[in-house]
This record gives structure tokens, C-alpha cells and sequence, in this order.
């Protein structure tokens, strides 16, 4: 009995480390302070960034340019309209509204963009330069009319590799509950 009680107590002991460290784990994740930061020139991203943030209980920020880009500015058909010419010159960085008061304080970051050519319009470039967001958790989730977000996903890991990038989505029609269930599966 003597050899057995000291084995008892060991095992009982590491039961209950195991436990605090499953509890503690648990809080931070319930504490992780959640951003979600949008780009929307037409108001799709917009909707889907609402979603996002109801469903994650994130604060939402909106990315605003310091001009806001109109029609003629977003018709892609035209090679010297803004967005041509800013998609052209992938170091252009369209100057933005930087009020975001708090950024760091923030442990993960999901960042919405219409695609633009394939990737993130460079607006997003310009959020992330005045950001940072070095350590930080970011995820993207996209919006667009048939490409898909893996050129972003790619060329930002590349791009800001002092950043934690999770792989983001397209989020196109997607309902609350399927950007919940993405959401959640991140963790």
C-alpha cells in the first residue's frame, strides 16, 4: 500500500495539471482580441465583413481610402483608370484614412478585399504598411466574380513573412452560418 499511495498522488497531480493547462488555454482563446478589417469599393466585401464580425464578436473596421474611388475609377476594362493603373504598379499604395486607434492590441486579424487581378488590391498593402501587424494572426477572406483568393493567400506570406498568415477563403454568397463554421475552423 505504502509504494502505491505515492503513484496515486502522482497521477491525481498530473490529472490536475493537465486540467489547469486545458482551462488556460480555453480563456485565451475566449480572450483573443479579434479585428476584422475590410476593403470595399462596391459594398459585397462590406456585407460579408458585418457577418464576419457578428458572428466572431470582432470589431469591425472599415479600410477607407483617403479619395474614395467612384465607377470610372473601378472599370477594369479601362487600362488608366485607377484601379488599372494602381494594379499595374504593384508598389503603389493608395494612401488611406489611418484612425484604426488601437491596431495593436489585437492578436488576430482577418483583412477583406474585393480581388482584384487575381490578388488584393494594393490598398490592402497600404493597411498592412501602416499596421504592421508583426506576431500577429491574419487571416484574409475575399469577395469576387470568379477568382479565387490563392494568389493573395501566396504572394503576402512572401511579402510580410514577420506576419502569422492562416490561409484565407472566398467568401462569395456565403451565409452566416458557412463563414461561422469557417471561422471556428480556424482555431
Amino acid at each position: 500500500m505504502n509504494k502505491i499511495l505515492p503513484v496515486i498522488t502522482a497521477i491525481a497531480l498530473m490529472g490536475l495539471t493537465l486540467t489547469a493547462c486545458g482551462q488556460n488555454n480555453k480563456k485565451h482563446n475566449h480572450e483573443m482580441k479579434t479585428l476584422v478589417a475590410y476593403f470595399s469599393a462596391t459594398g459585397t466585401t462590406e456585407a460579408v465583413a458585418k457577418d464576419l464580425a457578428e458572428v466572431t464578436g470582432a470589431t469591425l473596421y472599415e479600410i477607407k481610402p483617403e479619395v474614395k474611388y467612384t465607377a470610372a475609377d473601378l472599370d477594369w476594362t479601362v487600362k488608366t483608370s485607377r484601379s488599372s493603373v494602381e494594379m499595374q504598379d504593384r508598389s503603389s499604395r493608395p494612401a488611406i484614412l489611418k484612425d484604426l486607434k488601437d491596431a495593436g492590441t489585437y492578436d488576430r486579424i482577418f483583412i477583406g478585399f474585393p480581388v482584384w487581378w487575381y490578388t488584393a488590391p494594393t490598398i490592402i498593402n497600404t493597411f498592412i504598411d501602416a499596421y504592421g501587424f508583426k506576431g500577429k494572426t491574419v487571416i484574409f477572406f475575399a469577395t469576387s466574380g470568379g477568382s479565387s483568393i490563392d494568389k493573395a493567400n501566396a504572394e503576402f506570406k512572401e511579402q510580410y513573412p514577420e506576419i502569422n498568415w492562416k490561409a484565407g477563403k472566398t467568401l462569395n454568397h456565403a451565409t452566416k452560418a458557412e463563414i461561422k463554421a469557417w471561422a471556428e475552423g480556424l482555431k
